[in-house]
């Protein structure tokens, strides 16, 4: 049996796998936060408090550091990979749907990677979304540092922001040295663009942006390394307005309204 380890981030008391010993839930930003009695993500080598900013980055960078297992994946509380397609239902049960050990070792026995299934823009691009919806210039400023710091990849970063779809989320099942390797090109990344943002006067929905921007990364992450993706569906546990989530869409895109909240 491989040694999997899924970190569930969340944030507050919601429903959780049963087989923790394969989901194990960390309670995100957690330093200086009420205990809920999950794994918090302030021990050992951690960014806790930079969770206001980095989102579920902090979990990941804490079981980068601090997790020995010999692969390493992330759900989030209300969005997990799943064996097949189909709508949140208040019935439904979070063990009959998410992967189970067995279902995670056949597919990595597939494919290096096991991603959720891409998410489709058709009229706009990487870029062009991330621009509509939130501020252009989080990305055009990562570019810049990316220039720096890694220059063989500006090439990949300039197709990956043209492109009409990509992975979302964060969420990924991958070998622990896969892991290492992300980490270690993603973070050095992140912060220099958290120390050049002035963020003075952003809601606490914007401040989020260094999480946003890590998912348009993590795509070029993937398209630089080459590796041979498994995309399986994923599910949100909880009702998700899609009709809202569509019209916020197109305003963002024909009438610049950018979101102002998570769907």
């Amino acid at each position: 049996m491989k040694n999997i380890k899924i970190i569930v981030a969340t944030h507050k008391r919601f429903q959780m796998p049963a087989d923790q010993n394969l989901y194990v839930p960390v309670h995100v930003g957690h330093q200086g936060k009420e205990d809920l009695g999950y794994t918090g993500d302030d021990t050992g080598q951690h960014i806790s408090h930079l969770n206001p900013y980095y989102c579920e980055l902090t979990g990941l960078y804490w079981a980068w550091k601090n997790m020995d297992c010999d692969y390493l994946g992330l759900a989030h509380y209300r969005r997990y990979l799943t064996k097949k397609s189909q709508a949140y239902q208040e019935s439904i049960q979070i063990d009959d749907v998410i992967l189970s050990q067995a279902d995670i070792e056949n597919l990595l026995g597939q494919a290096d990677v096991i991603l959720p299934k891409k998410r489709r823009y058709y009229i706009e691009t990487l870029y062009s979304h991330y621009a509509h919806t939130h501020e252009a210039e989080h990305l055009d400023v990562t570019r810049e540092i990316l220039k720096e710091l890694f220059p063989a990849d500006l090439v990949t970063f300039d197709r990956v922001m043209k492109q009409r779809s990509g992975y979302m989320f964060n969420m990924f099942i991958m070998s622990k040295e896969l892991v290492n390797r992300y980490c270690e090109w993603l973070f050095p990344i992140i912060d220099e663009l958290y120390a050049r943002l002035d963020i003075t006067g952003y809601s606490a929905f914007d401040a989020r942006l260094f999480g946003r921007v890590s998912e348009r990364l993590f795509n070029v992450w993937l398209a630089k390394e080459n590796l041979s993706i498994k995309e399986v569906p994923f599910m949100y546990m909880e009702k998700v307005n899609l009709i809202h989530k569509g019209k916020s869409f197109l305003q963002a895109k024909f009438l610049g309204k950018k979101y102002g909240k998570s769907f």
